[in-house]
């Protein structure tokens, strides 16, 4: 009984949590946004019939009010039952991947609450022997309520979204799991908490001993939250909206949901894998299950503001660079992204093979070689990638396409 209440809190807070922070996430974007651009962003709205402005704080409240009073339209020529299901399903599973992130670690054992005598991890599912699989399989799952609403909206502008959608996502699925297989064959396990102990423990976070798997996974981690510049199933210009052209009210505010939840997906992801999740040095201790109450606060603060610091360089990436073109974004997932994160595999199945545990043995925590190496090789990686495949910044219309 007294798991079952533990997990319920769990869930509230982690709902009620991702649900808050989705709408000042919009609000923190906007600012941003306003900022990068030399504009005027949301600042007026604060508490209604008063002078009260409070920095627009009461933006997202006027904003969710006008998607609950927007009027429900559901366009003549759309498949009713999927057009309704599309934008349940990406939300669903964008809020069901969360069970097995970690937001803390655990709370110190004293806690005078009966019948509780471990340690309680805040995760809703911890010790998920295969929690990587799990969020990856459900990220998966998003694709097909993007797909869904392409298609059952009956538009071209939303069909040719769906479909960009799923090129995009594949394409670069790969490149994310050779950036993650790195990480996996590093920590031995394909639990998200053993993957931050073994950074804990040994003191050097991945982001320093695999530079090319870091790269690789963040580059795939922008595409497959369809952020700009990788935001090609829903660029305005061409497309309207994309797969939600045809959508509005509650129905296009699930979509922008899942939308953000991905974003915070993508940022918790990346600080569990590869900054060391909660630890910090000389703050937060290494311990698995031993903390005092100032460790358990700020090992939660820790990997919050991490993941914070993530988020905004997800916003600034946005609203800084040029979207790329579409043939621009496949050269980049196969030519570019999956040779280097082939050879971030290889490099560190050849180090844990032979190296890692002779050099934890004989310098102990300080594997200075190991991360010197896979420098080296990640900066021949990228200059010969460099070579081959330049960057091709110009915009213009080929010469060639437009003979033809």
């Amino acid at each position: 009984m007294e798991t079952v209440v533990v997990a319920l809190v769990k869930i509230a807070l982690m709902i009620g949590g991702l649900m808050t922070a989705a709408a000042y996430l919009v609000l923190l974007e906007r600012w941003i946004a306003a900022w990068t651009q030399d504009r005027v962003g949301p600042n007026r709205v604060g508490i209604p019939l008063t002078k009260f402005k409070l920095f627009g704080l009461g933006q997202p409240l006027a904003d969710g009010l006008k998607f609950i009073f927007k009027e429900e339209n559901t366009p003549a020529q759309v498949d009713r039952g999927l057009f309704t299901i599309a934008p349940i399903v990406i939300l669903t599973a964008a809020l069901a991947i969360f069970a097995a992130i970690p937001f803390g670690s655990v709370l110190p054992k004293d806690l005078g609450i009966e019948g509780v005598e471990q340690p309680i991890q805040l995760c809703v599912a911890p010790a998920f022997d295969v929690g990587i699989i799990y969020v990856f399989a459900l990220s998966s799952i998003a694709v097909y309520g993007v797909i869904l609403g392409g298609w059952a909206s009956n538009s071209k502008y939303s069909f040719l979204g769906g479909l960009r959608s799923s090129a995009q996502l594949i394409a670069y699925e790969l490149p994310l799991g050779l950036g993650l297989l790195g990480v996996v064959l590093m920590s031995g396990s394909l639990r998200l908490e053993n993957v931050i102990d073994q950074q804990a423990s040994t003191g050097v976070w991945n982001m320093f001993l695999q530079p090319i798997g870091f790269v690789t996974f963040v580059v795939a981690a922008f595409a497959e939250a369809a952020r700009l510049p990788f935001d090609l199933p829903e660029c305005e210009q061409e497309l309207v909206g994309g797969y939600h052209t045809e959508y509005a009210g509650m129905r296009l505010l699930m979509f922008l949901i899942a939308e953000f939840l991905h974003m915070v997906t993508a940022a918790f992801l990346i600080v569990i894998l590869f900054f060391g999740g909660w630890h910090f040095w000389g703050l937060t201790g290494s311990s698995k299950d031993e903390v005092t109450w100032f460790e358990a606060i700020m090992r939660v603060l820790v990997l919050q503001g991490k993941v914070l610091a993530v988020i905004v360089f997800f916003m600034l990436a946005r609203w800084s660079w040029p979207r790329f073109r579409f043939d621009q974004l496949m050269d980049l997932a196969w030519k570019v992204m999956l040779p280097l994160g082939l050879v971030n595999l290889a490099a560190v199945a050849v180090l844990v093979e032979f190296g890692w545990d002779k050099a934890e043995n004989k310098l102990g925590f300080s594997p200075v070689w190991a991360m010197a190496a896979m420098w080296g090789i990640a900066i021949v990686a990228w200059t010969i990638a460099a070579i081959f495949t330049p960057l091709q910044t110009d915009n213009r219309p080929r010469l060639e396409a437009i003979s033809e």
